[in-house]
């Protein structure tokens, strides 16, 4: 958070535009779908695995949503359903990666290209308007702060399920030690499978939110970028990529640190490209930290 703050102090003294309403509307929403996203790939990354074809379910999502409302599915119903689907997607990774112990890094690789060649074949590689009436469209989405107020929810329910449920403790012991953990009777393939349920679910979630933001739905939205956000979030937030370490609300804070460097760096006008070679040294400085302070705790050597 100390870094946070000394990007908005730097930002602002840069550019006397950044503490703004409008650009602070704008910060907020480079932060919420990160930051959602990250939820899930928390709970994923704490039980040592990782979902890397959540971006493109991301994409997905407004689609199922559009083409089922289109067959005469009211606009509430038809989200129903395509969170629905996302969550059945989440569950297919699951059970492939815990019944046939595949790695969940080729499981969701596999399930990404498939995904994205769903996406295209459902939209016909063509964008689509978002229907709905104001009060769906405003409480989805389309009001300034609609989705930094839905992630700011889901961190709050994320940090109690992860710190005060039977459901978040058992996830962090099967990340500390898979082995005490099923010795103890932890049931880890249902916890596991049940954490990609709740990350795609998450990622479909966040779809629909931004389509709803942006007022129409791109088969090429997401993606690769958004993911890679996610687990950003979380990985500089203090989420360790060995499994068995990691918080909801670091994840918050690393989602506004990255939102903070992306947004100041458009007001600057520095290319885009710089901000992903700062994703990819935040990540590899933030590993480094977490293996060796695993090692310190561990008393093993650094």
């Amino acid at each position: 958070m100390v870094v946070s703050v000394a990007l908005v102090a730097y930002f602002e003294l840069a550019n006397a535009n950044f503490v703004t309403p409008a650009n602070v509307q704008t910060l907020s929403q480079f932060v919420a779908a990160p930051v959602i996203i990250a939820c899930g790939e928390i709970m994923l990354l704490i039980c040592r695995e990782i979902d890397l074809s959540v971006g493109q379910v991301f994409a997905l999502a407004p689609f199922l949503m559009e083409n089922i409302n289109d067959v005469g599915v009211p606009e509430p119903l038809a989200i129903v359903a395509a969170l629905a689907a996302c969550a059945l997607i989440g569950l297919t990774i699951g059970l492939i990666t815990i019944g046939l112990r595949v790695p969940s890094f080729i499981t969701t690789l596999g399930m990404l290209f498939l995904i994205t060649g769903l996406t295209l074949t459902i939209s016909r590689g063509y964008p689509a308007n978002t229907a709905g009436g104001p009060l769906l469209t405003g409480i989805m989405g389309e009001w300034a702060y609609s989705e930094i107020i839905w992630a700011l929810v889901i961190v709050a329910i994320m940090h109690v399920v992860l710190r005060h449920t039977r459901w978040g403790l058992h996830t962090v012991a099967i990340g500390g030690n898979i082995i005490a953990a099923a010795e103890a009777g932890i049931a880890i393939n249902r916890i596991k499978v049940g954490n990609f349920v709740l990350t795609s679910t998450l990622g479909g979630l966040t779809g629909l939110l931004e389509a709803f933001r942006v007022g129409s739905i791109d088969p090429l939205a997401g993606g690769s970028n958004i993911m890679f956000l996610g687990v950003a979030s979380g990985v500089i937030g203090g989420t360790a990529i060995a499994g068995g370490a990691g918080t909801i609300i670091g994840g918050l804070v690393g989602g506004i640190m990255l939102g903070i460097l992306q947004d100041g760096f458009t007001l600057q006008g520095i290319n885009a490209f710089t901000f992903d070679i700062v994703i990819g040294a935040a990540i590899l400085i933030a590993m480094v930290a977490n293996i060796h302070l695993a090692r310190l705790r561990g008393g093993g050597p650094a």
